[in-house]
């Protein structure tokens, strides 16, 4: 090898960018699912986020305090070939934090200009976990018109809700567990609850090179959710809405789902028998198929995925439908 392609190649090394190298499970996730990862720009603030192009009505998931977009690859991975947008929040993952804290309505326009970079301007379907979920239901009450249905996993009404033991939020606040790997599996254990309690290493083996919240971010997440309450609003929500929550679930009790079940007027309620806080992620097939369904479910309403094919002229499964010679669709036919 030529002495200037060895300096080049030692010039590459020296300004890679510092990282964990993904594990093998996750690494061939990321190829299956055909996520695409890149950054965006928006009104000064940096995201990170991931799409899988994909058939039906796009999806946009919105993660956990803190988490980054690799954790939710086992549930991108079990919805098929559904369109699926998934942001880092600032100052989760490798989303720069910003420099001071904001409300959950910052962090929902946020969300509304960051779709409209994209070139979202339809209807989207929308997933929220824990904290992600509460910036759902802000984002569903401040921007209906963007919103089909709805999806709330682990999920509150934010202040006052049902919260557990003191221990348990006392360990919540640590924003930097995702890399404590030394403590993580018996921290995790009792935190999360559900499948956690008898496998932590589930956890371990992604948080370990997982990209974790910065201090500053994490902090900031928490801030915004202070003192936030959807409950005088939920009346107002008129989208169907799927609550799903674990009976095994140390941080958002199962109470909490119930609550929003009663406060929401167009809402169903799904039980996760044994799941825990996280058990979108670690039963991912379980709770896609969940999903798919609420999603399928015909209401004659053009909110679900028969309606959305239809008025593109698809067949129920999103598939070309292929025309007759010398029949015209009548969708093709020429106003009278």
């Amino acid at each position: 090898m030529s002495d200037s392609v060895s300096n080049k190649i030692q010039s590459l090394t020296a300004i890679r960018r510092p990282g964990r190298r993904m594990p093998p499970e996750l690494s061939v996730l990321r190829r299956r699912t055909r996520i695409q990862v890149d950054w965006i720009d928006v009104d000064g603030v940096r995201l990170r986020y991931g799409i899988r192009r994909g058939r039906g009505r796009p999806m946009l998931i919105l993660n956990t305090i803190g988490a980054n977009l690799d954790m939710l690859l086992p549930l991108v991975n079990a919805l098929d070939d559904a369109e699926i947008i998934v942001p880092e929040m600032p100052g989760a993952g490798r989303s720069p934090p910003r420099s001071m804290p904001h409300r959950l309505s910052w962090y929902a326009a946020l969300i509304a200009t960051f779709l409209e970079r994209l070139g979202y301007d339809e209807l989207l379907d929308l997933v929220g976990l824990s904290w992600g979920g509460s910036l759902a239901q802000q984002f569903a009450l401040d921007y209906p018109a963007q919103v089909n249905r709805l999806v709330l996993a682990s999920s509150s009404i934010g202040w006052p809700s049902l919260a557990t033991h003191s221990s348990t939020l006392k360990r919540l606040a640590a924003a930097r567990r995702h890399e404590r790997s030394g403590t993580l599996p018996a921290t995790v254990a009792g935190l999360y609850g559900g499948l956690m309690r008898r496998r932590p290493e589930l956890i371990t083996r992604r948080g370990r090179y997982a990209s974790g919240p910065s201090t500053r971010g994490y902090v900031n997440q928490l801030i915004a959710s202070l003192g936030w309450t959807s409950a005088h609003r939920l009346h107002r929500l008129h989208c169907p809405t799927l609550i799903m929550g674990g009976d095994d679930d140390p941080i958002v009790p199962l109470i909490n789902s119930r609550i929003l079940y009663w406060l929401i007027p167009k809402s169903y309620l799904h039980i996760v028998r044994g799941g825990g806080h996280l058990f979108l992620l670690m039963r991912a097939n379980e709770s896609a198929g969940v999903i798919r369904r609420f999603l399928n479910e015909r209401r004659y309403d053009g909110t679900d995925g028969a309606d959305y094919y239809a008025a593109r002229g698809l067949g129920p499964d999103g598939a070309l439908v292929p025309r007759l010679p010398g029949r015209t669709s009548e969708a093709s036919k020429p106003a009278t």
